[in-house]
């Protein structure tokens, strides 16, 4: 590949903190090792080494969309911030061809005290760009932040959201070479992220090369053309297959939450039988305090254990993200500790923070349910049409007797559902809406 054709070439890059226990220790090791080469003796150190960042190296090429993910201390800041050349390496370089433009923070750069005008001119200036070409970009860039009469106010006075606004308006208005997003347009609204995101789309079709790191893994199946995978400060994966890039860091960061989330689980023989006693001890016994769930019922029987399952029989613990409008199979393992009839099983989703935004349960199926004791076995399949996000499922079991409602064991939430789409929408609905052209009668 020809030198003209690299954006960033990265070598061996690494980047060593000295951490310090006590103050006096920075002012012990400013001056012993100076006083110990006096005496001849062997010099002590009074820190200990972190190691944000240790050998890492890849180049990308001019033009593409390159996206970083990895769990937060990754090393995914460091990296973008010795690329920009805002922080020194300890070892390797950094090659850099074009102009790059950064959003690494909130009003990174940005004078408080100067107006949002004076401030768009002096980012400008940073940048390389002369006044006259700052004067006939002016007017896209205070359309593109709508701050309205703002710009002229000291941006102390700026909301998080205007503050991003004017700072992702500069860096994209100024028609970059290479743009390095920093999860700074988590702060705006829906109606800002989408204007962003389309202004990254025609900077991509113009040729600019772009970074972003982002939480939202949906954001990078649909923008990256490659995606890399840091953890513990190395560079574990660089791969254009972008979906199973985000299907591996989905299914670590599961199997990492669960095995610290569960207390305990609790094993159960599927041909014995089981008192109320035993059953309310495995309820209290086996919650998911990762996700805060909440559990209470009787305990005549309980949800023993769930699991979600794809159509090809794959187990979501496998691949953790669910495309949206794919087949699942929800299965239950119910446990009872009697014959209980007229028995409902529902199942619902929510947001983190919010109502429930879908339900069902056996009854509404038209499936009625009598449980025996011991272990018995049911399992729900659907099609969820659920917008890209992250969701919670809860689970509910309940009986009537006389009439009267009995809750049996109650799981909210039970477990989480991480939905994906090539496409955004609003709401949580995903039915993405088809053009259709009239005829033209001529």
């Amino acid at each position: 590949m020809s030198s003209n054709d690299i954006a960033i070439e990265v070598t061996g890059l690494s980047k060593c903190y000295q951490i310090y226990e006590r103050p006096r220790d920075r002012l012990k090791q400013f001056f012993a090792p100076k006083l110990q080469r006096v005496v001849r003796r062997e010099s002590r150190r009074y820190f200990r080494e972190f190691w944000a960042l240790r050998d890492v190296s890849f180049s990308i090429k001019r033009g593409e969309t390159v996206g970083i993910i990895g769990r937060n201390g990754a090393g995914k800041s460091t990296l973008l911030q010795m690329i920009c050349g805002t922080l020194t390496p300890t070892q390797g370089e950094v090659q850099v061809n074009g102009r790059i433009a950064a959003l690494l923070e909130l009003g990174a750069g940005f004078n408080p005290e100067f107006t949002g005008r004076d401030n768009v001119y002096l980012n400008g200036s940073v940048l390389g760009l002369s006044k006259t070409e700052i004067d006939r970009k002016f007017q896209s860039i205070i359309d593109f932040a709508d701050i309205g009469e703002f710009i002229d106010q000291p941006v102390k006075t700026y909301s998080s959201g205007m503050y991003v606004r004017l700072a992702f308006a500069v860096q994209a208005c100024i028609d970059p070479e290479i743009l390095i997003v920093d999860e700074a347009l988590a702060v705006g609204d829906i109606g800002f992220q989408y204007k962003c995101f389309k202004r990254m789309e025609a900077l991509k079709q113009q040729g600019t090369t772009i970074i972003m790191v982002t939480h939202s893994t949906g954001s990078i199946l649909e923008y990256a053309d490659r995606c890399l995978v840091m953890s513990d400060g190395q560079l574990m994966g660089d791969t254009t297959d972008v979906l199973a890039a985000v299907l591996a860091y989905e299914k670590g960061m599961l199997l990492s939450e669960t095995k610290q989330g569960v207390e305990k689980k609790v094993s159960m023989n599927s041909s014995a039988t089981y008192d109320v006693e035993e059953l309310r001890s495995i309820q209290q016994m086996s919650i998911n305090t990762e996700i805060d769930e909440k559990r209470f019922g009787t305990a005549r029987a309980i949800i023993e254990s769930f699991t979600v399952i794809k159509a090809d029989g794959t187990p979501l613990s496998e691949k953790p993200l669910v495309k949206s409008g794919e087949e699942l199979y929800f299965n239950f393992s119910l446990a009872s500790s009697e014959e209980i009839a007229d028995v409902v099983l529902g199942i619902s989703i929510s947001r983190a923070q919010g109502g429930d935004i879908w339900g069902d349960n056996n009854i509404g199926a038209g499936h009625p349910l009598t449980l025996q004791p011991g272990l018995q076995k049911l399992k729900y399949k659907v099609k969820l049409p659920i917008n890209a996000g992250d969701y919670l499922i809860h689970c509910g079991l309940a009986c009537f007797n006389n009439g009267e409602r009995e809750e049996l064991d109650q799981r909210r939430p039970i477990g989480k559902l991480k939905f994906w789409s090539s496409r955004e929408l609003g709401g949580v609905i995903h039915a993405p809406i088809q053009i259709v052209a009239d005829e033209v009668e001529l």
